[in-house]
């Protein structure tokens, strides 16, 4: 049996470091946090590489005395606590004594720091062991300079991600401190790119506009509530804001940053039902508490904590997202339908038995002309004459017809939309299959909402805003799958700022985007500009654009070929936003476009087109036998 020996100071340090830091993230991480807990107001962190090559982190905390920076890179050496009562009251993000040592142990490390009045030191370690100490100029605080990380331990290098996660992982950790610490000032770059820039004047949706983008700032909601252990501060997204992850939901206990499940889903409660599947929300959610009810001594990573009281601390949660969104989400309730007052439009020939005039009047609609004063035409009973149509009327309310053809030939040149009849062919043979399912339906009337149809008895109704929408898809998911999209140049460019992890994600696929006919170019920090867009989007061109890149930004991993998809569901919500007054010659195109797309029966969303009530049905409703 080998004899038992005591491994020396260096490989225990390399050991221990495996435990602390796994990533350039961890690097960032532990030194950021060794600022704020010197009490930084602003602090800098430089990149290049991936953070591999070079992490720089610089503050003006209160910095470190020349002879205490030998023993600041010693193992379990800290001026966070001092016995094991300070290890269940810990009130500093930092208090094991670790990172410094860990850090050094797989690196080339330059410290250079000054306290308040004192002349500068640096020195150098390098692999654990110290290569040099010297007075130098430095203003107060501490600049720590890490190069070639993992030189030592290759093997550590196979198991990183690629540069692109990294750096991800890099802005994450910064993003997360930024929104702990409102009153600090961050600044974070890229090879002297800036990702990241916050003011530090404790404003915090100012600190969430510089991390997501002042477009998500302004949709995000304040919350605030508060019992005898903990009060609970922060911003949360209204429900249409959505991620596909819970990677934007941060939870910063006294500041620091944790994972709790059992937090997450008291968050998710607060939205209720207001939420889509498989979306989670945009939160910022700050907790302050009494030190002694945390454990934060469970993982070397400090992102695990015990809590005590944690149901009582969940439902404080859910309490306040609840109460903030009950005033600001839009009831969607069908029944609220019901209030609606307007009148039941039947858009069908009214004759005046006494003239040969048909009434074809929308209400509701006037037409506007520039004259001033205007004779009125007013049908009677008295008169059998026809109007002069040369003559001003205060609307277009009668159409003079002589005969019954005349009139049905005037209903034939109306198309819908100023559009020619569609003559799209059926998508698919299980599509053609589905669309010969829907009978040829005659066209009998309309109602407010609904166009009634029947089919050898059978009645149907269509929920014209339903069936528009789902012939606004067909249109629009054909435009996009053809690849021929038209541009309409913008006089004025569009300038798109976004969140830097937005950013990131958006940048690595222009060229998909691009195949939706979005081209998005870099411009500034965060920041892309649009010169141009696609003809297909027809009104709210920046929020069209701003939506369709967040509905990116919602696919699931492998699922982008969805894409096209999701888009034209979003553009036929926008262009068919309610119910409008159709002509009948409308509403027979739309019963007949129906029979022509892939699906008659369900819009792009799932829901109903059309109903149909059986010749038995109907005489059950009026209690007929025969």
């Amino acid at each position: 049996m080998p004899k038992i020996h005591e491994l020396s100071e260096t490989l225990t340090n390399q050991i221990a470091a495996g435990e602390v830091i796994e990533r350039p993230a961890s690097v960032v991480k532990e030194l950021v946090e060794n600022s704020l807990d010197a009490g930084a107001t602003r602090i800098r962190v430089d990149f290049v590489d991936a953070g591999l090559k070079q992490i720089v982190v610089q503050d003006n905390g209160t910095g470190i005395e020349r002879d205490q920076v030998d023993l600041a890179f010693t193992r379990h050496a800290t001026s966070k606590i001092s016995n094991e009562h300070d290890l269940f009251k810990v009130s500093t993000l930092g208090f094991r004594g670790e990172a410094l040592a860990s850090i050094s142990a797989v690196s080339h490390v330059e410290i250079l720091t000054a306290t308040d009045g004192a002349i500068g030191t640096r020195a150098t370690f390098s692999g654990g062991n110290k290569k040099g100490q010297e007075d130098a100029a430095s203003q107060k605080g501490t600049k720590i300079t890490v190069q070639d990380l993992f030189f030592n331990t290759p093997a550590r290098l196979k198991y990183l991600r690629s540069p692109r996660t990294e750096i991800m992982k890099i802005v994450d950790i910064i993003n997360r401190l930024a929104l702990g610490y409102p009153q600090v000032s961050f600044t974070l770059s890229n090879t002297g790119k800036i990702l990241l820039r916050t003011t530090g004047n404790g404003n915090l949706k100012q600190t969430v506009a510089n991390v997501y983008g002042r477009h998500i700032a302004e949709k995000m909601e304040d919350i605030e509530a508060e019992d005898t252990d903990f009060k609970v501060t922060g911003l949360i997204s209204k429900p249409e804001l959505t991620r596909s992850t819970r990677n934007f939901i941060s939870i910063l206990l006294n500041g620091r940053y944790i994972r709790n499940f059992q937090l997450n889903t008291a968050i998710m409660d607060g939205y209720g039902s207001k939420l889509e599947a498989r979306h989670y929300p945009i939160a910022v959610v700050s907790i302050k508490v009494d030190p002694l009810l945390v454990d934060v001594n469970v993982h070397p990573t400090k992102q695990e904590v015990r809590l005590s009281k944690e149901k009582e601390l969940s439902r404080l949660i859910t309490a306040a997202i609840s109460n903030a969104l009950v005033e600001k989400v839009e009831q969607t309730s069908a029944f609220a339908n019901l209030e609606n007052k307007r009148e039941t439009l039947v858009d069908q020939l009214q004759f005046n038995l006494n003239q040969d005039v048909v009434n074809t009047e929308r209400k509701e609609v006037p037409e506007i002309h520039d004259q001033v004063e205007k004779p009125k035409f007013k049908a009677t009973k008295e008169t059998g004459k026809y109007v002069d149509l040369n003559i001003p009327r205060e609307n277009d309310k009668y159409i003079i017809t002589k005969t019954w053809d005349q009139n049905v030939e005037e209903q034939q040149k109306l198309t819908p939309f100023g559009a020619s009849p569609a003559n799209q062919e059926v998508i698919s043979s299980g599509d053609e299959v589905l669309a010969n399912n829907l009978p040829r339906l005659a066209y009998v009337g309309q109602t407010d909402t609904y166009i009634i149809a029947e089919n050898e008895g059978d009645l149907f109704l269509i929920d014209q805003v339903a069936a528009r929408r789902r012939l606004q898809f067909e249109k629009t998911y054909q435009i996009l799958a053809s690849k021929k999209i038209v541009q309409q140049g913008l006089l004025t460019p569009i300038v798109l700022e976004l969140g830097n992890l937005d950013f990131i994600q958006i940048k690595d696929k222009l060229e998909q985007i691009k195949q939706i006919g979005i081209y998005l170019e870099e411009f500034g920090q965060n920041s892309f500009i649009v010169r141009s867009y696609p003809t297909w989007i027809h009104e709210n061109i920046e929020e069209t654009i701003r939506q369709i890149l967040d509905s990116y930004l919602n696919l699931d991993k492998g699922q982008s070929e969805k894409l096209f998809k999701r888009v034209a569901e979003m553009e036929a919500k926008h262009a068919v936003t309610g119910k409008i007054d159709l002509s009948a010659a409308e509403a027979k195109q739309i019963i007949s476009d129906l029979r022509k797309t892939a699906d008659p029966y369900h819009d792009a969303s799932g829901r109903l087109v059309l109903v149909r009530m059986s010749q038995n049905e109907l005489k059950k409703m009026f209690k007929r036998d025969d």
